[in-house]
């Protein structure tokens, strides 16, 4: 009887240790995959070259990004998020450079843009007739995440990776966003 009552304390033990082992083992497992894919918004300018070159997969979507920050420019913020399941990438870059350098940056888009756009975000911009998903203004200085006015949202590409009944449900779009009266332009580009 000894041996029995005995026998089945170890049981118990054994089992409420196992369990324990599951739910801890679960939750550090969770803790530590979490802590690597979160979606955090990376804004620290300093990892530039590093999101540019290493972290962003398609250099494609990216060329059109300075190779590296001039030191020319001004109030330099990055907003880059690595997305998890079914979370957009997005990679933004915003700065401010002379008027002329402006000018001649925004020239230069305009004649490269497939898509214009004056303020607004990636919603307005997906709604409008023909139009196509762009980005939210992630460096933007308030909470609202849409483009003031000012800026000219000029889309240099944009995929639809859709399927039959879900146009745009997946793709990747990129280009600028130039306000000139601010002498500042962001870059961006985005996947979902």
């Amino acid at each position: 009887m000894q041996r029995s009552h005995l026998a089945k304390t170890a049981m118990i033990v054994f089992l409420s240790l196992g369990s324990l082992g599951i739910v801890g083992g679960s939750f550090l497992i969770r803790r530590a995959f979490s802590s690597t894919t979160e979606s955090g918004i990376v804004t620290n300018a300093d990892r530039y070259s590093e999101i540019r070159n290493q972290l962003w997969a398609s250099p494609a979507e990216i060329q059109h990004f300075p190779r590296t920050i001039s030191a020319d420019a001004q109030d330099v913020r990055i907003a880059y998020s690595p997305g998890v399941a079914q979370a957009s990438t997005f990679f933004q870059v915003r700065e401010k450079q002379s008027p002329a350098q402006i000018q001649q940056l925004l020239a230069k888009y305009r004649k490269l843009a497939k898509h214009k756009y004056l303020g607004g975000d990636t919603n307005v911009h997906s709604n409008l007739p023909n139009g196509v998903p762009t980005t939210f203004f992630y460096t933007g200085d308030a909470e609202r995440e849409s483009f003031p006015p000012s800026y000219e949202i000029l889309v240099l590409n944009a995929k639809d990776k859709g399927t039959v009944g879900f146009k745009w449900n997946h793709g990747d779009s990129y280009g600028v966003a130039i306000d000139s009266t601010a002498s500042e332009i962001v870059y961006w580009a985005e996947k979902w």
